[in-house]
């Protein structure tokens, strides 16, 4: 397999380049921001770096074989003929070849404003198919006007909030059942969250509640809540099975509503979402949210959000907006699995720190103002 990086100031620039000296079966196998030059680190320009790739595997003397490249159509490639330790870098080509004959045979390429907001996406970390998709209907929405870049902000934020608007339901709502979950991997906030929102149906709507901990790995996890128990002076109890929440449960029936909160765990561990079935009723007439970090990379807020697909989750809470300026990933979540996000919190105090969602604020994230 041929591998050479090409570098340019746009896509577009580097794609002529990769299919005059690869030819037009190359793939992109990555590509990124990079910078470079300036003086003592300083004013350095802003250029595009990609890794592209030629499959030099061929058909054989029966098959067809394209005149121009003389590359084998990988779809061709009888498995047999295709050595194992290929087969991985193959799949990747195979992978690539929709989004390769995408960029080079459409008149859909980005240019000036259209280029530069298209890459800041990609820099928010918003998936590049997504990106791509808001990208060419803004452009071809803008194609008669002057292309200016607050224009360009504009129609991508429409773009952006037209397509989140029908999925799920956005911002805090007076909670329509008794009992409220937090589930969610360990160290992105449950208890702090759930403190605030109990503090706030308590201080704000005059509601009676409760608190139920399953988080019996953690001392301090019971401590911080028995903490925030005594302050709001309601009551909590600790569930350490299912016995005991069920318990619990018939204990508070009298109360308006009920905050569980749930052990975290390494969401990579598959027992994780059993055992938690084992201790609280996700089978009940629950509202439960899905507790997730700004802070956590866009691939692995994608597979907890899959491990956690079995249950029925209402809405995404977010914590730790303040410790990041990366907000793509909130965008990838709501545009593939279609669900809403209640709140967002931005510190850790209780009960201020917590700010309600809506589709406008996604976009000014994202966008800007």
């Amino acid at each position: 397999m041929k591998v050479k990086k090409f570098k340019g100031a746009t896509m577009p620039e580097i794609m002529q380049t990769v299919r005059k000296e690869l030819g037009a079966d190359a793939v992109i196998l990555n590509s990124k921001v990079i910078h470079e030059g300036g003086f003592l680190g300083l004013f350095k320009k802003r250029k595009l770096e990609v890794l592209a790739a030629m499959d030099p595997v061929r058909l054989p003397n029966k098959k067809a074989i394209q005149q121009k490249s003389n590359v084998t159509s990988l779809q061709e490639i009888p498995a047999k003929q295709i050595p194992p330790e290929q087969e991985d870098v193959l799949k990747e080509i195979r992978e690539m070849k929709q989004w390769m004959k995408r960029t080079t045979t459409t008149n859909q390429t980005f240019t000036s404003n259209f280029q530069v907001t298209y890459e800041r996406l990609l820099d928010q970390e918003v998936d590049q198919d997504i990106a791509y998709e808001l990208m060419d209907q803004v452009q071809q929405r803008l194609k008669d006007e002057e292309v200016v870049e607050h224009k360009v902000n504009q129609q991508l934020a429409f773009e952006m909030k037209h397509r989140i608007a029908n999925n799920g339901t956005y911002g805090g709502e007076i909670f329509d059942k008794q009992l409220i979950h937090l589930v969610g991997p360990t160290g992105v906030g449950k208890t702090t969250t759930i403190a605030k929102l109990a503090a706030h149906t308590v201080l704000e709507r005059g509601k009676k509640v409760a608190f139920i901990t399953t988080d019996t790995y953690r001392i301090a996890a019971i401590e911080q809540l028995k903490t925030y128990a005594k302050i709001l002076d309601v009551p909590i109890e600790i569930a350490y099975n299912l016995e005991d929440y069920q318990k619990a449960k018939q204990k508070f029936v009298d109360y308006d509503h009920i905050f569980v909160d749930t052990a975290g765990r390494n969401f990579r561990d598959e027992q994780y979402i059993k055992e938690l079935g084992e201790i609280v009723d996700l089978n009940d007439e629950v509202n439960t949210y899905l507790v997730l970090s700004l802070t956590t990379r866009a691939k692995d807020m994608e597979e907890i959000y899959q491990q956690f697909n079995t249950i029925p989750v209402k809405q995404l809470i977010l914590t730790k907006k303040d410790e990041t300026s990366i907000y793509g990933p909130i965008l990838n979540l709501v545009y593939k699995h279609k669900i809403g996000i209640a709140y967002m919190t931005n510190g850790q105090d209780v009960p201020d720190d917590i700010e309600e969602v809506s589709i406008e604020h996604i976009a000014k994230l994202i966008v800007g103002d």
